[in-house]
């Protein structure tokens, strides 16, 4: 499994981004995800912090395509998007 590494860039209200670099080898993917709270804490369960969440969620968008496809820049809501089951499967695997 690629490294994940997840970092806070900003928040604003019930807004935050975040900064993910996927590694995997010697080459590097880097991403911005954009979370609601109101939506990550529907997800979250017994996970410890938002963090955690969009990193399970990179695992998650791992298990099914390459980090290489995987947008540069999206709210987590568009996971449900691509994949329906998102929300179901995230919010159990806590």
């Amino acid at each position: 499994m690629p490294e994940i590494k997840v970092s806070l860039k900003s928040k604003e209200g019930d807004r935050s981004i975040y900064e993910v670099e996927v590694r995997e080898g010697d080459s590097a993917t880097k991403h911005e995800v954009e979370v609601q709270d109101s939506y990550a804490q529907k997800l979250i369960g017994s996970r410890s912090s938002i963090e955690e969440l969009v990193r399970d969620s990179f695992e998650f968008l791992l298990e099914r395509e390459s980090k290489e496809s995987i947008l540069s820049q999206f709210n987590l809501k568009k996971i449900e998007f691509y994949f329906p089951e998102f929300a179901s499967v995230i919010s159990t695997e806590a």
